[in-house]
């Protein structure tokens, strides 16, 4: 069937099945996630709606890190995944998200 996030494939509250009102739609589709790891960058295009493309990023080793204190912003390499709140596993293999606490070479 593939990823989907349609919320119609869900169970009703009292565990029915719903019925099908209608087909999949394009724009219902999920794409699997990129667990961007770190490593020489490595970048894929994907197809968005009307023909635009996003980057997935499978590997990256650089990134921007604001420094508040010092009003600073500087393009540094990204070294280590320390820590991540959602899964010790993204630390094991170094896994790249919006949460992860990393150490940089700055």
């Amino acid at each position: 069937m593939g990823i989907s996030k349609a919320g119609r494939f869900s169970r009703k509250r009292t565990g029915g099945r719903r019925k099908q009102s209608k087909k999949k739609r394009a724009y219902e589709r999920a794409r699997p996630a990129s667990h961007t790891k770190i490593g020489s960058r490595r970048v894929r295009l994907v197809r968005a709606r009307g023909g635009k493309y996003k980057f997935r990023a499978l590997r990256l080793n650089h990134g921007n890190f604001v420094w508040r204190s010092e009003q600073a912003t500087k393009k540094t390499r990204v070294t280590d995944v320390v820590f991540h709140p959602a899964n010790n596993e993204y630390v094991r293999t170094k896994t790249l998200t919006k949460s992860a606490i990393v150490t940089i070479d700055a």
